[in-house]
C-alpha cells in the first residue's frame, strides 16, 4: 500500500518567503553605525515607545507588582520544572583528561559563554514561557551576563508577566526593545551592555533574518522558521483529543504546519471533520490563524504499517513529535528525527511549550534531521587542552614531522624537528615521508 494524501498542502514556509534580507540589513547597518540614537531611532518607529531601554530595579518592582499572584506561581512551577531539567543536562558536561600516550595528557573543558541575549517575542503573544525557556538555561550554563529582550507595547512597556519571568529566571537586564533593533542592540552592545557571544530565542521574520545575517560575528540557537507540530496516531487514539493537538498548534500562526500520520482511515476521516469545527470554536485571532494553517499548510496522510508511518515522520522531522500510538516504548526507539518528543495521550506539545522543564525552543522547517533544540549545552563552549613531557611528546613529534612532509607543510614539520633536535641531541630520527 502507498502512502495516501487525504489533504495535501497547497503552501509550504518556502513559498512563503519574504524579502526581508535588504531591509534587515539596512537597520543592522544604521544601528551598527548609529549606535545607541539611531537604535532608539527605529525603536520609535516600530515599537512607538520611547521609555526607558533598560528598566530600573524600580521599573522592575512595579511591572512584577501588577502580576497576579496566581500566575506567579505558575510561571514559578514552571520556573522550576526548566531549571532542574537544565541543571541535569548541564551534569552531562564534565571536564575530563587522559593520557593518550605515557607523558602526554589531553583533556577537555567545558566553559560557558559569557554574555547571553534572550530575545523574548512580545507582538501577537505574550511569550513568558520563552522567557523562561531562555533565560533559565544561560542562568543554569553560567553565563556571567544575561540579557532579556522583548518588544514594549505603546504605553506600557514590556509585559509585565514577561518582565516577572525574566527577573526571577536571572536575567541581569532586562531591555525594551522589538525586533530587529532589539536583536542589534544585544549583539553590538548598545545601552552599556557587554556584546552578547550568543543570540537565543524565537521572533518573527525579522528576527530570525537578524540573526542569520548575524551568525558568525555572533552565535545563535539556530535559524528558526514557523513553528511545526506532526501527530503519529493509530486506531487507539481518541480523535477528539488528536483533533484538538493538532488546532492547537495551528494557532501558532497562518503559516505553521500541523500534519497528522496514520495507519487508520476511519481516524483520518475523523479528524479532518471535528478540525474545521473546532477552530470555528476559537477566539476570531486564534481562529484566523488556525484556519489558514489548516488550510494552507496542513496534511492528512494514511500510511500501510506503523514502520512505514515512522518513517514517513522521519522524513518530515517535524519541530513538535507526539505519538498517540499502541506501544510507546516502540516508538521511542524507532523514531530518530524531531525536535521534541510527546510519547502518550497523557502529554500534549502545549505542556512542553510552558511547563513541563524540556525547552520549547526547538528546530523548525526539517533541521530537527540534523540538530536538537535550545538547551543548556548551547551556551557552553568544549574546549580541548594538552600538556606533555618531553619524553612523551617524542613519537607525536616524529610522527607529525613525517604527515606534515607528505602534505607539503614543511613549516609544521620544522616545528617538531627543532624539538627533537633540542630535547634528543644524541639521537637520529627518520624525519621524510618516503619509505
Amino acid at each position: 500500500m502507498t502512502r495516501e494524501y487525504l489533504k495535501k498542502a497547497p503552501m509550504t514556509a518556502e513559498s512563503d518567503a519574504t524579502e526581508v534580507n535588504h531591509t534587515v540589513q539596512t537597520i543592522l547597518a544604521d544601528i551598527e553605525a548609529g549606535g545607541d540614537a539611531k537604535a532608539l531611532e527605529y525603536a520609535k518607529k516600530f515599537d512607538r515607545y520611547d521609555g526607558n531601554v533598560l528598566l530600573t530595579p524600580e521599573e522592575i518592582e512595579a511591572a512584577i507588582a501588577l502580576v497576579p499572584e496566581k500566575l506567579k506561581r505558575d510561571i514559578d512551577f514552571a520556573h522550576d520544572n526548566v531549571k532542574r531539567f537544565a541543571e541535569t543536562q548541564k551534569s552531562t558536561m564534565t571536564d575530563v583528561e587522559m593520557e593518550i600516550v605515557p607523558g602526554l595528557v589531553a583533556g577537555q573543558k567545558v566553559i560557558p559563554v559569557d554574555a547571553a541575549g534572550c530575545y523574548v517575542p512580545g507582538g501577537r503573544y505574550s511569550h513568558v514561557a520563552s522567557a523562561i525557556m531562555t533565560v533559565t538555561t544561560a542562568k543554569v550554563a553560567g553565563c556571567r551576563h544575561i540579557t532579556a529582550c522583548s518588544p514594549p507595547r505603546p504605553g506600557v512597556g514590556v509585559a509585565p508577566a514577561i518582565v516577572y519571568a525574566a527577573h526571577i529566571c536571572g536575567a541581569d537586564q532586562i531591555m525594551a526593545l522589538g525586533g530587529v533593533q532589539g536583536v542589534a542592540a544585544m549583539t553590538f552592545g548598545l545601552f552599556g551592555l557587554p556584546k552578547a557571544n550568543i543570540l537565543v530565542g524565537p521572533g518573527n521574520q525579522y528576527v530570525a533574518e537578524a540573526k542569520r545575517i548575524l551568525f558568525g560575528r555572533v552565535g545563535i540557537d539556530m535559524i528558526a522558521g514557523p513553528t511545526d507540530s506532526l501527530i503519529l496516531a493509530d486506531k487507539t487514539a481518541d480523535a477528539h483529543i488528536v483533533a484538538t493537538d493538532l488546532v492547537s498548534q495551528a494557532e501558532h500562526g497562518y503559516n505553521s504546519p500541523v500534519w497528522l500520520i496514520t495507519d487508520d482511515r476511519a481516524l483520518a476521516d475523523k479528524v479532518m471533520v471535528l478540525v474545521p469545527e473546532l477552530i470555528e470554536d476559537l477566539p476570531e485571532l486564534n481562529r484566523e490563524n488556525a484556519f489558514a494553517a489548516w488550510r494552507d499548510y496542513a496534511e492528512v496522510i494514511v500510511c500501510a504499517d506503523r514502520e512505514d508511518m515512522a518513517a514517513c515522520s522521519d522524513e518530515y522531522a517535524p519541530e513538535h513529535l507526539t505519538v498517540q500510538a499502541d506501544d510507546l516504548d516502540w516508538w521511542l526507539g524507532r523514531l530518530t528525527c524531531y525536535g521534541s518528543l510527546f510519547l502518550g495521550e497523557e502529554t500534549t506539545v502545549s505542556y512542553g511549550d510552558k511547563a513541563t522543564g524540556t525547552n520549547h525552543v526547538l528546530p523548525t522547517s526539517g533541521a530537527a534531521s540534523y540538530t536538537g533544540g535550545l538547551s543548556v549545552h548551547k551556551y557552553m563552549k568544549i574546549v580541548t587542552w594538552q600538556r606533555s613531557t618531553r619524553e612523551g611528546a617524542k613519537d607525536v613529534a616524529i610522527a607529525t614531522a613525517r604527515i606534515s612532509r607528505l602534505e607539503g607543510m614543511e613549516g609544521h614539520a620544522r616545528a617538531a624537528d627543532v624539538r627533537l633536535a633540542k630535547y634528543f641531541p644524541d639521537e637520529t630520527f627518520d624525519l621524510t615521508a618516503e619509505e
